[in-house]
């Protein structure tokens, strides 16, 4: 009896998926799919532009008119811009960096032995949970975490007697959910932070600066979604997700034991560390890199907090690769570095392409007309405040089914509901997070993530080779749709409550542009 339900629920996922997939099989690589957009925008901002479409920017008080691309001055714009365009989009040179300061300590192989390690210290009935928090502190790594977590779990979890594959699911979900819900600044932080500021510049071309973000704007909602995702995650993987699988038949993995050599790498990157988190504090409280009167918020070191993190990671990963080995002499770090940049390859393709996009739907002018537009037809229905923002949240995990680069919809999003939401009296850092709160939500379960199908691809192999894509994402769907749920009521206390979303940055603007 139990197995026809099983099966009738597995159907009909399977048909759902297979639905899903079929629709998300004509969407084109991100490349060609910013290709498209450039041409889709270039021929909208010509209709706009002939047809006279102008609006008042309440932020300027000037009229934004619809530009065309097809003219003299579009052609000459693109072919002196097309560099600038590529080169100035703020994404790249951030993400670069990130992944080259991690790579260090992938390549000398310190975060599986950090992982391994730390987790098999963990009681049984707390490894739920522990999987989940790690999950969100990797993704300060950002894709990396949903590829090296969720085996990871797995491993755990079969050493404490419970079946891997919801080891993976918790691991995955974990992963997906640290992109909104982090104690620590990330990878994330620094790109979604580019397209935040590149939306505002194209918006107040000229007092941008007074609201440009940085990567530590959402840090404090980020912190307190830490651990409510923690115990959510678990909690719900534990008592919806476990029962679904029952006992675990198969072949026990041992989780391997830490080496000496390796415990010894690990001590003294642990002290590199904090060495390095000394220095920079000697520098703050010095006054080389605090603000004029000693501030924090706004200053250097805070504004450089990419260098801040490159150094952290990068020292702590090279001390641990000389320790063990993995490092032996200079020409080995370079070796590391040179594998981790050219993994890079399709994300620069992507940085061009998605930049000249950017670049001309800041141009077109259409960002600016379709936020004032929006803005004024919100205000007009008077669909504003919490609704809103949720219906908001819902609507960027709809479209995660079919487009899972959160870069690549912010790039596309952001120069629309930054300025919305700014014109309605909200702050960028707070318009920022509620994207990324339901842009976490929807990752779980985007059938075109690379990372959901190669996880399913090593659940197979190693644990059911009968796991189906529709079971896989199910559960994942579950968990997605019960945490959003609980978040969204978390960020509606947090925001009556008025609480910060991060250092210096509130949820109402102090002075409303509209």
């Amino acid at each position: 009896m139990s197995n026809n339900k099983t099966s009738e629920k597995k159907g009909f996922l399977d048909v759902f998926m297979h639905v899903v997939e079929k629709a998300c099989d004509v969407l084109p690589p991100p490349t060609i799919l910013f290709c498209i957009l450039f041409l889709i925008v270039a021929v909208i901002g010509a209709i706009c532009s002939i047809a006279g479409v102008e609006l008042l920017n309440p932020a300027t008080q000037e009229m934004v008119s619809a530009q065309n691309f097809f003219t003299k001055e579009g052609i000459q714009w693109l072919i002196t811009k097309m560099t600038t365009n590529f080169s100035g989009f703020g994404p790249l040179a951030l993400v670069l960096s990130m992944t080259l300061a991690i790579g260090f300590c992938e390549e000398a192989g310190l975060v599986s032995v950090f992982l391994r390690t730390v987790m098999g210290n963990v009681p049984a009935g707390l490894i739920p949970y522990a999987c989940a928090a790690m999950g969100m502190i990797m993704n300060l790594a950002s894709d990396a975490a949903g590829i090296l977590v969720p085996p990871l779990s797995a491993i755990v979890y079969i050493g404490v007697g419970r079946h891997p594959i919801v080891g993976m699911l918790c691991g995955y979900a974990g992963a997906n959910v640290g992109y909104a819900a982090n104690p620590i600044i990330s990878g994330t932080d620094t790109l979604i932070q580019g397209f935040t500021n590149q939306a505002l510049e194209g918006f107040l071309p000229d007092t941008f600066s007074q609201y440009t973000v940085e990567a530590t704007c959402n840090w404090f909602i980020k912190i307190g979604s830490f651990f409510l995702c923690t115990i959510l995650v678990g909690t719900i993987v534990t008592k919806v997700i476990e029962p679904r699988f029952g006992k675990y038949e198969g072949e026990v993995e041992e989780i391997e034991e830490t080496t000496p050599l390796q415990m010894k790498g690990l001590k003294a990157a642990g002290i590199a560390l904090v060495a390095v988190i000394a220095m920079w504090a000697v520098s703050f409280f010095t006054g080389i890199t605090s603000g004029p009167n000693g501030e924090f918020v706004g200053s250097p070191l805070l504004k450089g907090v990419i260098a801040v993190i490159f150094v952290m990671f990068s020292v702590p990963g090279i001390v641990y690769g000389k320790v063990t080995g993995s490092y032996p002499d200079l020409a080995s770090i370079h070796k590391a570095m040179s594998r981790q940049m050219a993994n890079m390859g399709s994300y620069v393709a992507f940085c061009f392409f998605a930049g000249q996009f950017q670049a001309l739907f800041t141009w077109t002018n259409l960002g600016a007309i379709s936020a004032i537009a929006g803005a004024n037809g919100l205000e007009a229905i008077g669909f504003t405040g919490i609704p809103m923002i949720v219906a908001f949240v819902f609507l960027v995990t709809i479209i995660d089914i079919f487009f899972s680069s959160g870069s690549a919809k912010w790039a596309i999003f952001g120069p629309i509901f930054v300025p919305m939401f700014m014109l309605l009296g909200y702050t960028p850092a707070f318009t920022q997070y509620i994207y990324r709160l339901g842009d976490s939500a929807g990752n779980m379960f985007g059938p075109t993530s690379a990372q959901l199908w190669m996880i399913l691809g090593v659940a197979q192999e190693k644990y059911d080779k009968n796991l189906t894509i529709g079971r896989f994402l199910s559960c994942n769907m579950t968990v997605a749709m019960i945490l959003e749920c609980f978040w969204i009521v978390f960020l509606v206390i947090w925001m009556l409550a008025g609480i910060p979303v991060g250092p210096g940055e509130g949820i109402w603007l102090a002075t409303p542009i509209a």
